[in-house]
């Protein structure tokens, strides 16, 4: 069976010492904003874009990479993780599709949400998360790690 694998960008928002996270319409978990990187995205563009289609946001990345002489090139923000989840798995063990998900982390200005996309969840999907909140939630385990993990970055 052949594995589909889509890239994905996923940005985990700092604002006071929370994150923001929604419940997925299909998943039915707490995510950060995140979805597919286009055709014509680099992977930071593409989680900056769905920050600002999910939540109204400007987010400003952490961790971005210092600028290098190279003639033809330049450096690109650097995801804080690189994952692979599989989300279609088959009774049999087999997996046939695939996101490999560039996770950034960013600071925002404010905690109002207005989602700026066409069919996002509205802002009373979303929810901040302190350290304490996050570790207290039944939100799944890596996502909880990486949330503290950005809150602590931020500050």
């Amino acid at each position: 069976m052949e594995t589909t694998r889509h890239f994905t960008a996923t940005v985990y928002l700092v604002n006071e010492g929370a994150t923001a996270l929604h419940r997925h319409p299909k998943l039915g978990i707490r995510l950060p904003p995140g979805g597919h990187v286009d055709r014509d995205e680099l992977p930071h563009e593409a989680g900056l874009r769905e920050v600002r289609e999910e939540t109204g946001l400007d987010a400003d990345l952490l961790d971005s990479a210092p600028a290098i002489d190279a003639p033809a090139g330049r450096a690109l923000p650097q995801p804080r993780y690189q994952m692979l989840y599989d989300i279609d798995v088959h009774p049999d063990g087999q997996v046939s599709h695939q996101h490999i998900d560039f996770v950034y982390f960013a600071r925002v200005g404010c905690r109002t949400i207005a989602p700026d996309g066409d069919d996002e969840p509205g802002s009373e999907a979303w929810d901040w998360y302190t350290p304490a909140a996050l570790r207290g939630s039944d939100i799944d385990a890596d996502t909880v790690e990486i949330g503290c993990e950005a809150i602590a970055m931020a500050e």
